[in-house]
């Protein structure tokens, strides 16, 4: 199976930052009894120490349902969890110190947002890329104008390995960037502030079961 195969359809950042009377514990199991099946923690306000326990939970999770878990930004954690990649920032580490770190013992994906930015990272050997914000978004602040559908389309027709969208997605837009040839969505907000994250996230996989029966050219 490939890194396109894996990664296709919906990306789960799980943190829950918006929905703090949540766990990221719970916030996971919901999206993978839905059926999500990639997961990314992102949990920038905790102290390493819990990122190591919480992620060593998500990992087990994620490994019982056959899953593939991400970690952001942490090289050296995404190590020690055994975690099937991590992904960094612009103002990360570079992609080539990473390369370096950990082999290709991790997928690697690089955030990015711009033309330039998808076609260095393509070129430096990223597994995946995220290209965003694609649309405006709240859940985090953005140095960076929306993308819109029309360069998410050129992105990923101009690079050779996967393009997730990011920033702004929604059960009503998945489709569109879908049909942009996006490889998944990234969503955030739309299921870790959802009234019922099992419900938003099996709704998302709906949608992309459906495109998928449509086929490449649909």
């Amino acid at each position: 199976m490939t890194v396109q195969d894996l990664l296709s359809g919906v990306y789960v950042i799980v943190d829950n930052s918006m929905a703090p009377q949540r766990s990221h514990e719970q916030l996971a199991r919901a999206a993978l009894d839905a059926g999500a099946r990639v997961l990314q923690l992102r949990a920038k306000t905790l102290p390493r120490r819990e990122v190591v326990e919480v992620g060593r939970r998500l990992r087990d999770m994620t490994r019982r349902e056959g899953a593939l878990f991400i970690l952001n930004d942490l090289v050296d954690v995404a190590l020690l969890l055994d975690a099937d990649g991590v992904h960094l920032g612009q103002g990360d580490f570079p992609l080539s110190v990473a390369r370096r770190i950990v082999g290709y013992r991790l997928m690697i994906g690089i955030s990015t947002h711009d033309p330039e930015q998808a076609q260095a990272a393509a070129r430096g050997g990223a597994d995946y890329i995220g290209f965003g914000p694609v649309f405006a978004t709240g859940s985090k602040q953005s140095d960076y104008e929306p993308t819109g559908l029309d360069a998410l389309r050129a992105v990923a027709e101009g690079v050779r390995v996967p393009v997730v969208a990011i920033g702004g997605l929604t059960a009503a837009r998945f489709g569109e960037v879908l049909e942009a040839r996006a490889t998944a969505g990234a969503f955030l907000s739309a299921v870790c502030a959802a009234p019922d994250v099992r419900q938003a996230t099996a709704d998302l996989v709906a949608i992309h079961r459906q495109r998928a029966a449509r086929g490449p050219e649909a």
